[in-house]
């Protein structure tokens, strides 16, 4: 059942069917109609047979005796014995002449039929054809079997070939499927590119102009109403954090003041001191959107050093090692490979502070955080990860969207949800990318980072 979710699947197993269905309605009716016209050929051999008794027996055979009827017949029919049963009786059912091949039995009469096919003791089944040479009736059979032989071996055939068109008829469907949906193939990779930080591309349209091509322009009309939405919403964010910033200064500088007022009483005093915390707060928010309304313009500019990742990190590890130990929790580190790699120290270490800030809200207390680090020819991997409940896949592909949160509580005021996404931003520009999983991990999340080595 899992396999027929796929269209694909459903589109080769409806064309296998299909053709399967056809082949065997076919080859049945191709069945019937031989076995009909094998037939037909064996009750024009009896009658062939009949008219050749008829010749012998000549056209005064009404003043034959008994005697002569039976010598006449039997010479005409002896060498034909293996062929055809020979059964002549008159009027009153009296026996003229019994084949020798029947062994003293009759053919059986049908009434009212003049051909039919029948089962005789001894012998098997035959094909009866029953003529009148007036006072006698003479029966002429033929043997069934070699018709039952061919029709057996046509039906070993049949089902070979059915078998044959089934298998064959499922690899062009496959095929065909493949072919059908490639458009669709397209549209779903390029569907899964195209994300808020990369809202330019678009799915190709082919010059068909069927079906495909017109579902293609208007998801792109789709993504053009998307890009300028967002363009239009950073822009604002831009626009408005930076036009923020004066009065939330000049609202810091007046609250400073009313703190440092020795007149002040206590209570305006601690509120004073809440405002300050709120206005901090808000102006690291802004901060924040501000840098990736500037990341997302290609606004800015990394100063790229060259590094060794190892000395990088055993500095990294001073601090993060006292953050994890004032928290109550471990952290460890490992790093292979020499060589040195070119990046922007300050934002690496930006991005590595947001990973561990993280890991130290869902690890439990005395959890263990571990740091791996690999260095090759070609790029530099960084592995953090810590000891939570980890993340579905779904959750680990949305953790690094805007202002998503998956372990706050209600009224939580710890973070901003733009850490993830400013880290993500940072990598970009390294031309590296970022990434989270749990599913190689019993329990706990991988965060993963790869910045290729340039020159």
């Amino acid at each position: 059942m899992l396999l027929l979710k796929s269209i694909g699947s459903r589109i080769a197993l409806g064309y296998a069917l299909t053709l399967t269905v056809m082949l065997a309605g076919l080859f049945i009716a191709g069945h019937y109609l031989l076995e009909q016209y094998l037939v037909r050929q064996l009750d024009e051999l009896n009658e062939a047979q009949f008219k050749h008794l008829r010749a012998v027996l000549g056209a005064d055979y009404a003043k034959l005796t008994p005697a002569d009827i039976d010598a006449r017949i039997r010479e005409a029919t002896e060498s034909a014995s293996a062929m055809f049963y020979t059964d002549m009786h008159g009027p009153m059912t009296n026996r003229f002449f019994r084949s020798s091949n029947l062994h003293g039995q009759s053919i059986p009469d049908i009434v009212g039929q003049n051909t039919y096919s029948i089962a005789v003791e001894g012998i098997g089944e035959v094909r009866v054809s029953e003529f009148r040479l007036m006072p006698f009736d003479v029966m002429v059979a033929t043997p069934l079997a070699p018709v039952r032989d061919l029709m057996a071996g046509y039906r070993k055939v049949f089902l070979g070939l059915l078998f044959g068109g089934l298998v064959i008829s499922l690899l062009i469907g496959y095929a065909l499927s493949k072919l059908i949906l490639r458009p669709v193939r397209v549209m779903q990779r390029t569907a899964v590119r195209i994300r808020s930080d990369n809202l330019a591309e678009r799915i190709p349209v082919g010059e068909s102009g069927d079906e495909m091509a017109r579902l293609a322009e208007f998801l792109n009309q789709t993504f053009d109403r998307l890009e300028v939405s967002f363009s239009e919403i950073r822009r604002f964010a831009a626009e408005a954090s930076h036009e923020l910033k004066t009065p939330l200064s000049l609202m810091r500088l007046h609250a400073e003041r009313l703190a440092g007022d020795d007149t002040l009483a206590e209570r305006h005093r601690e509120s004073v001191l809440v405002q300050l915390e709120e206005i901090g707060r808000v102006n690291h928010i802004i901060d924040e959107l501000l840098f990736l309304s500037r990341a997302d313009a290609g606004a800015v500019m990394l100063e790229l050093k060259a590094v060794r990742p190892g000395e990088f990190l055993a500095a990294f590890a001073q601090d993060a090692g006292a953050l994890a130990e004032y928290d109550g929790k471990r952290y460890v580190w490992d790093h292979h490979g020499e060589g040195t790699i070119a990046i922007d120290g300050k934002r690496i270490r930006q991005v590595l502070l947001n990973l561990l800030s993280n890991a130290l809200k869902v690890t439990p207390a005395g959890g263990l955080i571990s740091l791996d680090s690999t260095l090759t020819s070609d790029r530099w991997r960084v592995s953090l990860v810590d000891e939570g409940p980890g993340l579905s896949p779904e959750q680990c592909e949305r953790m690094f969207e805007r202002f998503v949160r998956f372990d706050a509580e209600p009224g939580d005021q710890r973070g901003t949800g733009l850490g993830l996404p400013i880290s993500r931003s940072i990598v970009a520009m390294h031309k590296g990318r970022v990434w989270a999983t749990s599913e190689d991990l019993g329990r706990g999340l991988r965060v993963v980072i790869e910045v290729p080595v340039t020159a």
